[in-house]
């Protein structure tokens, strides 16, 4: 089944070091790493020497000591989404944000009234360079997964139109890497049965992948590798999760502070948007780049900040051993599984409906003062970090 409609996949393209580029002509064309103590962003001409987002800032100068390093500059990366998006909506009302950088856009009904599906790509680009001065790469598919393919396949600053009739002539000669949720350890175990192409994939029986990957993944990529993909373009969907994590350098770092940092800031956000939580989840990264998630679901849901960093805590002392093995490069929490306030009264005990006392208070303050008015005793002096800005939860 397909979605019968054109859909474009726009992604910004090194967003970050884009941003820097063209605040500073002095940074065009050159080599840019934003971030200091880990890479957050790198310019294509870094990323010709093998630089890549997270990787350690000594590592990075190591490939590429000719790169600028520059500082993140958050308001500026949230400003020029912002710019970006109001192109998108400019575009077509049908728009579905991905993250601060990329979006599908629904252009179904636009044929008559502004051309071919290429036609509206080509002057999205164009706008988006002309009013925002950044360089964006489209892909334009049947299928909210092919188009996304495509975009990633025309980077950087492209444009890669997949024709309703060729469209398994072009995913089939790609890597099972392009399929997506296909990362290191479900690629080891196609290669290792020496499958390497979607089209070997799809030339496969569903019972075979579930039998080689199980149930879910099995019949997802089978899927993927026929490029069906029915979902249509979401517009105002609400975030399934909230988030925030912060990449961490090399050097000692006290982790609880983080984590109660990192919790004090989703939790914040969990209660402005009127929703609550049952699954607290930690992430993890490595020093050797490795990943890692370890979650606990709570029997009801709540927006209070004691309840949620006592949770995180637990995640984080279980997986404390692993951590003074292997090393950390990335500490995060995401809170899932939410509810609506509605829904939430119905669930809780009545005791239960109204954030603490404590929280409400600090909420007050932080709205009137500002966010970083009010702060935990143990970050007082400490430098609080990166917030990566993300897209507003929808109303």
């Amino acid at each position: 089944m397909f979605v019968s409609t054109p859909i474009l996949h726009a992604d910004l393209d090194a967003f970050y070091a884009s941003v820097e580029q063209r605040d500073d002509p002095r940074l065009r064309g050159r080599p840019v790493i934003v971030g200091g103590g880990v890479v957050l962003a790198a310019s294509y001409e870094a990323k010709r020497f093998g630089v890549r987002t997270a990787m350690g800032g000594a590592r990075a100068l190591r490939l590429c000591p000719h790169a600028i390093v520059v500082p993140p500059r958050m308001s500026a990366y949230s400003a020029a989404s912002k710019a970006v998006f109001e192109v998108f909506r400019d575009t077509t009302p049908l728009v579905e944000g991905l993250s601060i950088d990329e979006a599908f856009l629904d252009v179904g009904g636009l044929h008559k009234i502004v051309g071919s599906p290429e036609l509206i790509a080509r002057r999205l680009r164009a706008q988006v360079l002309a009013q925002v001065g950044l360089p964006i790469t489209v892909g334009v598919a049947r299928t909210k997964f092919l188009a996304k393919v495509a975009s990633a396949v025309a980077k950087p600053d492209g444009l890669l139109v997949v024709p309703a009739d060729r469209e398994l002539e072009f995913l089939h000669p790609l890597p099972v890497e392009r399929l997506w949720g296909v990362g290191k350890v479900t690629a080891a175990k196609l290669h290792n049965v020496n499958i390497r192409t979607v089209a070997q994939v799809a030339a496969l029986d569903v019972s075979d992948l579930v039998s080689l990957l199980g149930k879910a993944a099995g019949r997802h990529l089978h899927a993927l590798a026929h490029n069906r993909d029915p979902r249509p373009v979401q517009v105002g969907r609400r975030r399934r999760s909230i988030g925030s994590q912060r990449a961490l350098g090399r050097r000692e770092h006290d982790l609880d502070a983080i984590l109660a940092s990192l919790i004090d800031g989703v939790s914040r956000r969990l209660r402005s948007g009127h929703r609550a939580c049952r699954t607290v989840v930690l992430r993890l990264r490595f020093a050797d780049f490795t990943r890692a998630t370890r979650s606990h679901t709570l029997i009801h849901p709540t927006a209070d900040t004691s309840v949620l960093l006592s949770t995180a805590r637990m995640l984080l002392n279980a997986a404390m051993p692993e951590i003074r093995e292997r090393g950390i490069t990335l500490l995060g929490v995401s809170l899932t599984n939410l509810g609506n306030e509605d829904t939430i009264q119905l669930m809780l005990p009545f005791d239960d409906q109204s954030p603490g006392a404590l929280d409400a208070t600090l909420d007050r303050l932080r709205d009137r003062f500002g966010g970083s008015s009010v702060t935990r005793a143990t970050l007082l002096g400490r430098d609080p970090g990166l917030s990566v800005p993300l897209l507003p939860d929808p109303d």
